[in-house]
């Protein structure tokens, strides 16, 4: 059955009104600079299922901001954006009072100003490489928009991608991304070199957990897949993007109590750790990594999990009360940073504990998370390489007594020994984790930056 092609929001009684359909356009303006009302419209390829599915969501919230939708295929728009009567158009495009036409990854980055709580990717994109990321995202997806299954309506996209092309695309951005970073170092200060080389490995893992969930899943909307690439930290790709999954609304309550901890760790930032820096330097910059861990990962991230189940998207929050772990295992494996433990099962343990059993696998999983961990916080510091590597070996071993028949008669593996036991591992160690040059040379540049000094 063919699809209803949509109509663009009903002009102003001051302004002429068209209606149109797939087959042609019953009444055309024939006045160029008519067709553009004070804020706009957006322009879809009317000929692609998903980009159809994608405007007819976002109709409700363009029309709140005076933005109208119209199909590419109207005369006029593809006049004017130079269009040959044969072309497919290869990019959405928002048409701006004036003749200015931004398409793209840039009309996307311009209707997110236009909307309050979508702000924040656009300021966002104002960061050096993020632009060229979002780009990048956006025309994968434009490529592929056609594509159901291994089927592809598109003529680039007919042929099948050979297996190690696949492949090279998963990982690219994971090698290029943090070498970009790399290649940087000697231009940026110690701190932006680390958010660098952190955002850059961060942003290669997500691309790749994307690729592997997207190939499993049957459809990904459009919406759907920017929202996990852009908008969202984690990494668990196949529970965000399945819309079939029912998720229940969070409480009201839960939005309250990750708000509290987001304005804790700006107390902490901004109020706490400043009168420290005369006295205890270090402790001021413990203070406040502490607060940006609050601010990001308890705070922010949280309200971002609350924001995407409101809107019907299975997105956990990545930190479940850690303090309340009762054994190290239930640390690591279900309280902190969830997401990185879906990432280390499908990079490390699923392709590798057939070979070297559950246990070795586990022991890579930390040293894997070690040596990241080394390569983000002792490069760019300049020193303590290889103290992470060794608290998260610590944490192995630690893991493997406490599973141990020794252990299970000491009753680590719950109960009030087993939470002092895993406070003993991880909060005591955490100064070679976070080691005295990363503070001194990162954390309190950083601070003197964002005015937290």
């Amino acid at each position: 059955m063919k699809r209803t092609p949509l109509h663009p929001e009903p002009a102003p009684a001051d302004r002429r009104l068209f209606i149109w359909d797939r087959a042609s356009v019953h009444t055309e303006i024939t006045n160029e600079t008519a067709t553009v009302d004070a804020s706009g419209w957006l322009a879809y390829d009317d000929h692609c299922p998903m980009c159809t599915r994608w405007a007819d969501r976002v109709r409700g919230i363009l029309a709140k901001r005076n933005i109208g939708l119209i199909p590419l295929s109207t005369p006029w728009v593809r006049k004017r954006l130079g269009l040959a009567p044969d072309e497919r158009p290869d990019r959405m495009w928002l048409l701006l009072p004036g003749g200015k036409d931004v398409g793209g990854a840039d009309a996307l980055i311009e209707l997110a100003r236009r909307v309050g709580w979508a702000r924040p990717l656009a300021w966002i994109a104002g960061f050096p490489g993020i632009r060229h990321l979002l780009h990048a995202g956006y025309n994968f997806i434009a490529r592929n928009r056609a594509c159901t299954g291994e089927a592809c309506a598109l003529p680039s996209t007919q042929r099948r991608t050979p297996r190690r092309a696949k492949r090279a695309i998963d990982v690219a951005p994971l090698l290029v991304l943090p070498s970009l970073a790399l290649a940087l170092a000697p231009l940026l200060p110690a701190f932006l070199f680390m958010w660098a080389l952190a955002a850059g490995i961060f942003a290669g893992f997500k691309w790749l957990t994307f690729r592997r969930a997207r190939a499993q899943l049957k459809e990904v909307s459009f919406a759907r897949s920017f929202t996990y690439l852009f908008a969202w930290p984690g990494m668990d790709a196949m529970r965000f993007l399945d819309e079939s999954r029912e998720v229940e609304e969070p409480p009201v309550s839960e939005w309250l109590f990750a708000g509290g901890k987001t304005l804790l760790g700006f107390a902490l930032v901004w109020l706490a750790a400043p009168p420290l820096f005369a006295t205890a330097p270090l402790l001021a910059g413990w203070v406040i990594m502490v607060g940006l861990v609050f601010i990001l990962h308890f705070g922010l991230f949280h309200l971002l999990s609350v924001l995407w189940r409101t809107a019907g998207i299975d997105a956990p929050p990545m930190m479940c009360n850690p303090l309340a772990a009762t054994s190290l295992a239930e640390f690591w494996g279900a309280r902190w940073n969830r997401d990185f433990n879906v990432l280390a099962r499908q990079l490390v343990v699923k392709p590798l504990h057939r070979r070297l059993g559950v246990g070795r696998a586990m022991l890579l999983v930390f040293l894997f998370s070690g040596l990241i961990h080394d390569l983000v916080i002792s490069l760019p510091a300049g020193a303590g390489f290889g103290l992470p590597t060794a608290f998260f070996l610590l944490q192995a071993c630690g893991l493997s007594f406490e599973r141990s028949r020794a252990g299970r008669r000491l009753g680590l593996g719950g109960g009030a020994r087993g939470w002092l036991f895993t406070f003993a591992l991880t909060a005591v160690p955490a100064f070679a984790l976070f080691h005295p040059w990363f503070v001194s040379r990162i954390i309190l540049p950083f601070a003197h930056a964002i005015g937290a000094a």
